[in-house]
């Protein structure tokens, strides 16, 4: 792109008060800059203030007055300094009034920095933070220790004892073992708070319901985290909250390529396409399989196709496999292609290393994965390719869908998230969340609890 036309362009859109279309224009232009290591000149950064996104600003070419907003934006977020976006900035102003609200915003919005922030500026004495899977709770847990352990205990465990300063985080089965010893709650934290709406949760919904209403009774203040939500329908729930929706705030721009019309359902063509994607090692893909015999299939694909390479981190764990648990598992001869597994039968170990495996420069290049990839696991990759528009048995939704290619993309790391799409997207839909009340627990709710659903 040349920059001041581009430049140019962008100020149009902003002055026609398409902020959207002037955002996705500026980071295509910062990803262009980044590939050629090229300084920002002065009117970038001026747009990069003008669009919010503050964090972009490159301080060695800066202004005087484009590093005061770089500054004046910066806050505690345990630790260490970082600069927020404007609307990163205009939450945390919220809870640090005493609001109580609930976020709906893109993957690579920034929620947890909001956290991290509000703890360090407020210094609380008990935050619960409430997560759906153990594994969000063990990547939760690693965060807020090393920012937080010197001031506070990190709870996890039903038998921990508490301090003067706790900070507990469990998904929702475990958070009755402490509400007796919990006078008083300061923040209560809902990550994924959709997840108490019965459409997106059945079986788990009625639980986490239970345990809003009853920490909620000893919360002073709540902030509820969720993506990909348009409404929320009047609910007992959130009916006292303030309601943000942030959708269109984004950090990284989504560049979404259809194949699958050229493609045409052939199964040849689809594998091919595919071998093509992911045999770029320079790039981090992940794989949405959509199905535990798609995942087969792709397995058997790239065995054929990828090259076995050897590297310092995935060579070790192919062979520890083999030792510890078959020497023929297929899951090693992917690994020897610096191919990962993630779906919700593997042990969680070997899930939590696999993940680790795809973060890391010179360790795996690609993972498939089921849906497990979304619940709980804050991962990312440049590229997100849709293999099969599937959610196990069902179609996928488009709840799901803009949930999974969310995670391409990511502040600093990747400019622009590729979204390679070799099976048809669902429809798209304007999503509500409708969280009502389950009758079958109704009888286990004290009268206090009874009374805040009225």
């Amino acid at each position: 792109m040349d920059i001041f036309d581009t430049c140019h362009d962008i100020n149009r859109l902003l002055s026609l008060k398409n902020e959207v279309a002037a955002r996705n224009l500026l980071i295509r232009l910062l990803a262009d800059l980044d590939q050629t290591k090229t300084s920002y000149p002065q009117v970038v950064n001026q747009m990069i203030r003008a669009t919010g996104l503050f964090p972009y600003l490159q301080l060695s070419s800066a202004s005087w007055d484009q590093k005061f907003v770089h500054h004046a934006f910066e806050v505690d977020i345990g630790r260490r300094f970082a600069t927020l976006h404007r609307e990163q900035s205009s939450v945390l102003s919220k809870l640090l009034d005493g609001k109580s609200i609930a976020v709906s915003a893109p993957t690579s919005f920034g929620k947890s920095f909001i956290i991290d922030a509000f703890i360090a500026a407020k210094q609380p004495d008990n935050v619960v933070i409430i997560v759906p899977t153990i594994a969000l709770m063990d990547e939760t847990r690693r965060r807020l220790f090393r920012k937080f352990s010197d001031q506070y205990t990190i709870v996890t465990a039903p038998d921990t004892r508490l301090g003067p300063k706790n900070i507990l985080i469990f998904p929702q089965e475990r958070a009755f073992g402490y509400l007796a010893a919990l006078e008083t709650i300061d923040l209560l934290v809902v990550d994924e708070f959709y997840k108490a709406s019965q459409t997106h949760d059945p079986h788990r919904a009625p639980s986490l319901i239970k345990a809003i209403l009853k920490l909620s009774k000893r919360a002073r203040q709540r902030y509820y985290l969720a993506p990909n939500i348009k409404k929320i329908n009047d609910n007992a729930f959130t009916r006292d909250m303030e309601f943000i929706e942030l959708l269109d705030f984004n950090t990284v721009y989504l560049d979404i390529k259809n194949f699958y019309t050229e493609i045409g359902g052939d199964e040849i063509k689809k594998g091919q396409k595919l071998i093509e994607l992911i045999s770029q090692s320079s790039q981090k893909s992940l794989i949405y399989a959509g199905t535990y015999s798609e995942i087969t299939k792709i397995t058997k694909l790239a065995i054929s196709e990828i090259p076995v390479t050897d590297r310092i981190h995935t060579s070790p764990f192919s062979k520890w496999l083999r030792e510890n648990y078959q020497s023929d598992w297929v899951l090693a001869d992917l690994v020897d292609r610096a191919i990962g597994v993630h779906n919700g039968s593997m042990h969680r170990c070997l899930s939590q290393i696999q993940i680790r495996l795809f973060e890391y420069a010179d360790g795996f290049d690609s993972i498939i994965s089921t849906s497990s990839i979304i619940e709980g696991v804050n991962t990312f990759a440049q590229n997100v390719i849709i293999w099969k528009s599937k959610l196990g048995s069902s179609n996928l939704n488009d709840f799901t869908y803009k949930n999974i290619i969310g995670r391409g993309g990511r502040m600093f790391k990747y400019f622009v998230g590729n979204i390679f799409l070799l099976d048809a997207p669902p429809k798209s839909e304007d999503s509500q969340l409708r969280i009502e009340f389950p009758e079958e627990i109704l009888g286990a709710l004290d009268q206090g609890c009874s009374t805040l659903i009225r």
